[in-house]
């Protein structure tokens, strides 16, 4: 498979014509995949800067772009019911031309919880809940009319080897974690386990990884220990260099 390169756009501290700005522009370089977080407060910087809920942006997203898939890095699978999840994603993949993944994982902001009233639980309960979750996504899948127009991939994120890897390996058609290559090829050796285990090829599984800005030089670090798609990190004001550099070795190798 070749590699895939994308970007994902922190909403926070931002407007939205900044946002729609800087994705048509990711859209126009060539990037593969455009996404953002689905949080309701800002993870880093000042707690109480501006900040967009994901699913709203990304219906702008779907209309504004031409090119790029697009999605949430990654929903937190508490925040929705997932028989509507299902459905917001089957639509913005209409809304988009099918270019949507439905990116899913158990959660962890414990704010986001707490001012939306949400229950935190705990790690083991969140987990429990996205397991029973994650069948029902795809049986609403199934029942929609229409359905959807474009592949919709399955996303998981997450890297716990008892629970998430599984669950990845039973269900997911694509896996998001985050580097450095050291960390993904032992999470990935795990999956493989995981896959043997539940009589999956793990070659169905997409690999993709979320890098900082300051990892982007030599992508062949992360191609040889087997990912496929390559994500960067950037919040405002949106420096899509990195991007750019990751879009260029990604040329360079087809």
């Amino acid at each position: 498979m070749s590699l895939k390169v994308g970007c994902q756009l922190h909403p926070q501290a931002t407007t939205v014509a900044a946002l729609r700005d800087a994705w048509c522009r990711a859209d126009a370089l060539g990037a593969d995949s455009i996404w953002v977080w689905d949080h309701f407060y800002p993870l880093y910087g000042d707690p109480d800067a501006a900040h967009f809920e994901a699913w709203t942006l990304l219906s702008t997203m779907a209309a504004d772009t031409e090119h790029a898939m697009i999605g949430t890095m990654v929903t937190g699978n508490s925040y929705r019911n997932p028989e509507l999840l299902a459905d917001m994603a089957r639509t913005l993949d209409h809304l988009s031309d099918g270019r949507m993944y439905l990116a899913v994982g158990a959660g962890w902001f414990e704010r986001d919880y707490d001012e939306y009233g949400y229950e935190f639980g705990t790690v083991g309960s969140r987990l429990r809940q996205l397991e029973a979750d994650l069948p029902r996504m795809r049986s609403r899948l199934a029942k929609l009319n229409p359905p959807a127009v474009g592949s919709l991939p399955l996303m998981i994120g997450g890297s716990g080897r008892t629970v998430t890897l599984r669950l990845v390996a039973e269900y997911a058609d694509s896996w998001n974690c985050f580097g450095p290559p050291e960390n993904v090829a032992e999470l990935s050796g795990i999956l493989d386990d995981w896959c043997a285990k539940v009589g999956r090829d793990p070659s169905e599984i997409e690999r993709t990884v979320c890098i900082a800005q300051d990892d982007i030089e030599d992508v062949d670090r992360y191609v040889d220990v087997g990912v496929d798609h390559l994500v960067v990190m950037t919040g405002a004001p949106f420096d899509l260099g990195p991007l750019e550099s990751l879009i260029a070795q990604r040329d360079s190798l087809r």
